[in-house]
């Protein structure tokens, strides 16, 4: 069915970007923002306040919606009418040696535990009681 002969109550349950994908594809044309949206506002019967008012956030649906592809000329047509090309350059995909630089790895600095435990932070009936255990051992419940 056609957008023109879709009853009032029909086209309010449609979106703008669907609304937008019928009447490009309807039109088999790309159009650009100012076209498309003027065309679903006098579907909508909006007035020319909702019209100037909208405009930014229909643009902006376009932009997300991925079935449709804005062209160099600033018109926007469906996805579908249009292949990707990818080009590989021979070129780029051969690997070039690249010289590597060796860096020494940096010395670990041991912690001090007086800096880390600050005495005044403690109160006289508390303890500490620390062990240093080495990496390969296990804890013991």
């Amino acid at each position: 069915m056609r957008l023109k002969d879709m009853q009032a109550e029909e086209l309010e349950l449609l979106s703008y970007t669907d609304m937008t994908y019928l009447l490009i594809k309807e039109n088999k044309k790309s159009m650009n923002t100012p076209s498309l949206f003027r065309q679903i506002s006098d579907l909508l019967g909006f007035s020319e306040e909702e019209y100037t008012s909208k405009i930014g956030d229909y643009y902006t649906s376009l932009n997300i919606d991925k079935r449709f592809v804005l062209l160099d000329n600033h018109e926007w047509d469906i996805r579908d009418h249009h292949s990707i090309e990818m080009l590989i350059d021979d070129e780029d995909s051969e690997e070039e040696e690249e010289e590597t630089i060796e860096e020494e790895p940096e010395e670990e600095e041991e912690d001090n535990i007086d800096e880390i435990i600050d005495d005044d932070d403690l109160e006289e009936d508390d303890t500490i009681d620390l062990s240093i255990i080495e990496e390969d051992e296990e804890l013991e419940d």
